[in-house]
């Protein structure tokens, strides 16, 4: 009995050293399923920067894995161990909009463990400085006159500012011309170039250009008006309904993480995001801080999957 009393105590032991150990030895990895200089890879390497204090001096590195609209990477989490040393960042695609557009070897819902929504950001409805619309109202007078006329760019055909155009036509009862694009550089080209009418752009990629007066903002997808904005209205008050929409970054990690590991990168993650060296910066670029727990990232998750897969399906969108 004595033989058997020690043995139990003994893996008891051994099990909460190797808890109390985590992480050691090896650095935690950040998966970013996008190539690097993206709001997404930001996220990433600001959270490197700040949780090794956070998690004891502990090494955390981010490795870009990009391709198929962010589904590699995502894959390469949801196969691997789930011992706290591979996370996940990404913004919503890959979590909410991608299983619906191509088929994917993971299951959002069930193969991931949601940690944390890092981050959130509405998109911003701009036209190039010399556009004659100077108003939401100017559209979509000019979109019910003119159907299937005015060009929305976009990042790619199931990106969150492709969406928001076809939410935003939906809403309106309007139709516009979608260009889609190879990611948001070249949209800002044409835009600025005048090649395109407008885009729902993410606010930080669009604000140094509304700021230059290049671009004007016509309407925001957020709730509430933005205090970097605060002339520009929601489309909300503007008459539209169930128009907001948030671009977000999150992290999860391969389904299956031991509890208190769970408990010690959750702390990480939020404490990292609030810290006044780091969350300033981001409210300044547009972010608004969400550091939410792993139980309202998976209830905030199946909703906007749920939804998005409505719309593609009903607007009948296809992958690039």
């Amino acid at each position: 009995m004595k033989k058997v009393m020690t043995a139990v105590l003994f893996g008891l032991a051994t099990l909460m050293a190797n808890a109390q150990a985590w992480p050691t030895g090896k650095a935690v990895t950040l998966v970013v399923p996008f190539p690097p200089g993206g709001s997404t890879d930001l996220i990433a390497r600001t959270l490197a920067g700040k949780m090794p204090e956070k998690l004891g001096g502990a090494t955390v590195i981010v490795d870009n894995k990009a391709g198929a609209t962010g589904t590699i990477g995502a894959t390469q989490v949801a196969r691997a161990q789930p011992d706290g040393y591979t996370l996940l960042v990404s913004s919503l695609g890959p979590f909410v909009i991608a299983p619906h557009l191509i088929k994917v070897p993971y299951d959002a819902l069930k193969d991931l463990e949601p940690l944390s929504i890092a981050v959130q950001a509405p998109n911003v409805l701009v036209v190039p400085a010399a556009s004659p619309h100077k108003t939401l109202a100017d559209v979509i007078a000019y979109e019910k006159a003119n159907p299937g006329k005015m060009t929305f760019a976009s990042s790619g055909n199931g990106s969150s500012d492709h969406l928001t155009a076809e939410l935003f036509w939906l809403q309106t009862g309007t139709t516009g011309i979608h260009v889609p694009y190879k990611g948001g550089g070249p949209v800002m080209t044409d835009l600025l170039g005048n090649q395109v009418d407008s885009s729902f752009m993410n606010i930080n990629t669009a604000m140094p250009q509304i700021l230059g007066g290049k671009l004007r903002a016509l309407a925001i997808t957020s709730e509430k008006r933005s205090p970097l904005l605060p002339n520009v209205p929601t489309l909300e008050e503007s008459g539209i309904k169930d128009a907001n929409v948030y671009s977000w970054q999150a992290i999860a990690a391969p389904k299956g993480l031991p509890a208190d590991v769970k408990r010690k990168l959750h702390a990480a993650i939020v404490a990292s995001l609030n810290d006044p060296a780091v969350k300033p910066k981001l409210l300044e670029l547009g972010f608004e801080i969400v550091a939410n727990t792993p139980e309202q990232f998976a209830a905030y998750q199946a909703s906007e999957y749920a939804r998005w897969g409505k719309l593609i399906t009903s607007r009948n969108i296809k992958a690039d």
